[in-house]
């Protein structure tokens, strides 16, 4: 035994947010990353850190991860869990999210989970390494892992990656680190591409090749996040279609990260609405660049804010002849008021990770009745579920969605209340 460690064996009581294991040791607790819970483990403590020894029992719900970069690759933290019971933890992770807040009396969830192979979003690091380039996601505090499988992305990212990884080795702007943005749009994937140094005249010219090779429509290169882009190969139109009308995102623009999770997070959002006409105002908030928006206005009059300039101007561009109008607005700077969320019949809202910020206090100040949320994060909503709580609102549906296969992240679209007439009618109904 190594001086000043001790060994003990310990049972994983449940897992953390981060996926790993609890287990309790002197009255302390801590966290062992691809365990599950009921398993025993013999582990050794030494200076602060505990490192798993052996695992000495599995849980029925333990399976062969399908992917051999699982161990290493920091993508995926529960491929050695049973899908069905990943749906079910991330089911119990929002309930107790919804009880802690006062939601108690809660109707049963409707469920979805991605399939593999479906994920449309890609963001990787890129590594130099002696005789070619790492395209991969970071390891846990460390180094990226290379893509060379991925049972999460589209097959025909996947098969663009070795091509990929070839052409950006030959760019001289790459001389140690960056990183690759690729949506997989309806044009095509659309690659923006991260380098400390600038890009070459050669550099572009290969980046052209690549794309007009490939079928790419558009690489756009900027020199770190936040940073102003500029396109560096283009070789046809950039478009994607939301609720039937063409869009053309700008680069690096949020999409749903995949196609099936999308559909079920619209599919959940439209059915929450309310009773509406197609005069009736629907205002949504975080509207990007017309996920949900073209959707909504087939069911009412959509005003959509956006606070991100590209994306709201790709909204605005395709809203001609659509029963929708957009609105540039930092939501967090500069929340909607009451008397303007007011002319709302009702508000949808799919806010960043970290919550809706300074529009809930003003929102639930509204006289509005009606809300659908889309949530990314039962941490943020934890913060905000109280508040709605006290301001009347009831759940009259929720519905989780694990579209981040094997991840910890879960999206959550709830279906919220305060008009007394519509709670009764949706309690009558669940109780038969």
């Amino acid at each position: 035994m190594m001086e000043g460690s001790t060994q003990a064996h310990a049972t994983v009581e449940q897992l953390g947010r981060s996926g790993d294991g609890m287990v309790r040791h002197n009255g302390q607790v801590w966290y062992i990353p691809g365990t599950l819970p009921g398993e025993q483990l013999h582990l050794r403590f030494h200076n602060g850190q505990v490192e798993l020894l052996e695992r000495e029992s599995s849980s029925a719900e333990r399976v062969t991860p399908p992917c051999s970069l699982a161990d290493r690759c920091g993508g995926c933290a529960l491929q050695h869990m049973d899908s069905t019971t990943l749906l079910d933890w991330k089911k119990d992770q929002v309930e107790r999210t919804l009880t802690k807040s006062g939601f108690t009396d809660l109707p049963e969830p409707s469920l979805y989970q991605t399939p593999p192979h479906s994920r449309q979003r890609l963001d990787v690091a890129l590594q130099r390494v002696p005789g070619g380039m790492v395209l991969g996601l970071h390891q846990r505090g460390g180094d990226p892992v290379d893509m060379t499988e991925c049972p999460l992305i589209r097959p025909e990212l996947l098969a663009l990656l070795p091509a990929l990884r070839q052409c950006l080795s030959s760019l001289g702007a790459l001389t140690s680190c960056g990183n690759l943005a690729i949506n997989l749009l309806e044009s095509g994937p659309d690659l923006t591409l991260e380098t400390s140094a600038p890009l070459s005249g050669s550099d572009r010219e290969k980046l052209a090749a690549f794309a007009r090779e490939h079928h790419i429509p558009r690489i756009t290169w900027r020199p770190a996040p936040g940073k102003m882009m500029e396109t560096a190969a283009q070789s046809g139109p950039v478009f994607h279609h939301f609720g039937g009308v063409k869009v053309s995102p700008p680069p690096a623009s949020f999409l749903q990260a995949t196609q099936e999770g999308e559909q079920a997070i619209r599919n959940a959002v439209l059915a929450g609405l309310p009773p509406l006409n197609r005069k009736d105002r629907i205002i949504e908030l975080y509207a990007g660049c017309g996920t949900l928006t073209f959707p909504l206005a087939q069911h009412g009059f959509v005003l959509a804010y956006e606070g991100e300039k590209a994306a709201i101007e790709a909204l605005r561009t395709a809203t001609h002849g659509s029963r929708a109008e957009g609105f540039e607005r930092d939501l967090n700077r500069q929340p909607l008021l009451p008397p303007e969320l007011n002319q709302a019949r009702v508000v949808v809202l799919d806010p960043p990770y970290a919550g809706c910020g300074k529009q809930l206090a003003s929102l639930l100040r509204s006289k509005v009745q009606d809300m659908v949320y889309v949530s990314c994060n039962p941490a943020a909503l934890e913060k905000e579920l109280p508040a709605m709580k006290e301001a009347g609102f009831a759940v009259l549906a929720w519905t989780v969605i694990d579209q981040f296969l094997w991840s910890t992240d879960v999206e959550t679209v709830l279906v919220l209340s305060r008009d007394l007439k519509r709670i009764r009618k949706a309690e009558k109904k669940r109780k038969g």
